[in-house]
């Protein structure tokens, strides 16, 4: 299995995030790609590349224009206009905000532009972003050329990040645009399996009226967990993508036992859509120790989600999304890499 991984993670590197009230010290930052490095390359992965630069081709077809332009210029503006802290957006539209245009102001864009309030954007955030794009386009490039398995360690995670809405420290839906790169490539369809604790409302957002990608997202239930409004099992597409979105919300406690149905219900369903790869939106914050999530997944746990997601018979792209705090993340994600190896 080839581990595609850039330095260039490094360049964002938030000093605050809005949590519970309070600026904090962000729970997503660079410690978690090296803690996760360096477990991957004690477990025998040794095989790491760097990733080709791709551009935004790709992107430009799962995301607005107007919002990676954003990205872009989104610090130069801040700083430009005078803002000494991060930029976090303050003032997003609310419900009845149907007619909501782009404000000049940086200040309103970055709400306008924002699906939540707790991520701030840096210097450095959108370079680190592209570079995470290019890690999982990489890692689609290596199942394009015939390879089984890829592991594309990316940082800043993406799954958050919708058509044109970044936050829950995402800005780049990386799963989006390597399933993107798969079907530009040859496949007819694809799947995203999402298995983070947190619903991927960025890539639903993204796929919920595509019928050639098949989403399914195993996550904490809506009603209780972060990012809330959407995940919810009666949410099957629209359009073309009608049937091919499902939503396996759990309860606080969730246990292996349970969670693993979920994952055995959503690869029969990919392989019933006619899926020819899965591209796996890994977290392992579902583990039982994490501190912002509430499933109680084991670590001995992480190798048997491995082990079936390999009994797919799939290529399978495993890109990086949450995880938080603890130095056990990396021996999660090695055992998910060995269980699909074995």
């Amino acid at each position: 299995m080839r581990v595609f991984y850039s330095e260039k993670h490094k360049l964002r590197d938030a000093k605050t995030e809005l949590h519970g009230g309070q600026l904090v010290k962000p729970f997503e930052g660079p410690f978690r790609a090296e803690w996760i490095l360096a477990a991957v390359r004690e477990a025998g992965f040794s095989d790491v590349a760097a990733p080709v630069e791709h551009g935004l081709e790709t992107a430009l077809k799962v995301h607005d224009a107007d919002y990676l332009a954003f990205l872009k210029t989104c610090w130069e503006r801040w700083v430009a206009d005078g803002y000494e802290g991060e930029a976090i957006p303050i003032s997003l539209p609310v419900r009845r905000s149907q007619q909501a245009r782009v404000p000049r102001n940086i200040d309103g864009a970055l709400g306008y532009y924002a699906n939540s309030a707790e991520t701030s954007v840096t210097e450095g955030t959108y370079e680190a972003a592209i570079s995470s794009m290019d890690v999982a386009l990489s890692g689609a490039d290596w199942l394009n050329a015939g390879n089984r398995l890829a592991f594309s360690l990316c940082r800043p995670p993406g799954h958050h990040a919708g058509i044109d809405l970044f936050g829950g420290y995402c800005f780049i839906n990386n799963a989006a645009v390597a399933a993107q790169r798969l079907l530009d490539h040859g496949a007819k369809k694809v799947a995203i399996l999402d298995v983070d604790f947190h619903h991927g409302n960025g890539t639903q957002d993204i796929t919920y009226r595509r019928g050639d990608i098949f989403f399914a997202s195993l996550h904490g239930d809506p009603a209780d967990a972060f990012p809330y409004f959407l995940g919810y099992a009666d949410e099957t597409g629209e359009g073309e993508g009608e049937g091919a979105n499902a939503n396996y919300p759990m309860a606080r406690g969730t246990p292996w036992d349970r969670w693993s149905q979920a994952l055995a219900d959503a690869l029969a369903r990919i392989k019933a859509h006619g899926a020819e790869a899965i591209v796996v939106s890994l977290g392992v914050d579902t583990f039982e120790e994490d501190p912002i999530s509430f499933f109680k997944l084991k670590t001995p746990d992480y190798i048997r989600m491995g082990e079936m997601l390999a009994g797919a018979g799939l290529p399978v792209l495993t890109l990086m999304e949450g995880g938080y705090g603890v130095p056990q993340i990396g021996l999660n994600v090695a055992n998910v890499l060995r269980g699909l190896e074995a």
